[in-house]
């Protein structure tokens, strides 16, 4: 086990429908670079993946969103599928957690959907990021620029187009988190 971002404790928002690998193999890299990681849901025992075409494996929630607190976090993962960001940027108290630790400075990392919370959170204007491509004119009309890119990081924010990319994704995301929180995005 690496110990890259031993001391550092990730929350991984997500409801049912989250894509499976992208919530389970991010984690796992999180988990082996020394991160202790915390489901955070608004549903308070379990949520199921979603595994390209079918229902997948169930995941339990360690922390109910209405109790998490963004401060005891060191930064987030938004996993994608189509379901899940579509869920959560409905939720005030999802889009509340996400703003707050964007304005924190806390390093973001979001694959596939997954920046669809980034637009209702209002923190994608003026940042490069990538996407699933069927979201690309939604994040362009947010004000943000996209990019046809494996992996895109600007200040902290770490994104990523699809499962494919996730070794890229994963890489990147360590390297962000390691580094903490991002102060020129502080200043912005």
């Amino acid at each position: 086990m690496s110990a890259e971002l031993k001391g550092k404790k990730v929350a991984i928002l997500a409801t049912d429908g989250f894509e499976q690998s992208e919530l389970l193999e991010p984690r796992k890299a999180l988990d082996a670079a020394g991160a202790e990681t915390k489901i955070v849901s608004p549903n308070r025992d379990m949520i199921k993946g979603w595994a390209e075409k079918e229902w997948g494996d169930a995941v339990k929630v360690d922390v109910w969103l209405q109790d998490a607190d963004p401060a005891e976090f060191d930064a987030l993962l938004l996993p994608g599928g189509v379901m899940n960001p579509d869920k959560l940027r409905t939720m005030n108290e999802a889009v509340e957690f996400v703003r707050t630790i964007y304005e924190s400075g806390k390093p973001i990392a979001a694959i596939c959907h997954g920046p669809q919370i980034l637009i209702d959170a209002d923190v994608v204007r003026d940042r490069k990021l990538t996407s699933y491509p069927s979201i690309k004119n939604d994040l362009m009309n947010a004000g943000a620029e996209w990019f046809d890119k494996a992996v895109v990081t600007d200040q902290g924010l770490v994104t990523s187009r699809r499962p494919s990319d996730i070794p890229e994704f994963n890489k990147k995301m360590i390297e962000e988190f390691a580094e903490g929180i991002h102060e020129e995005r502080l200043a912005a």
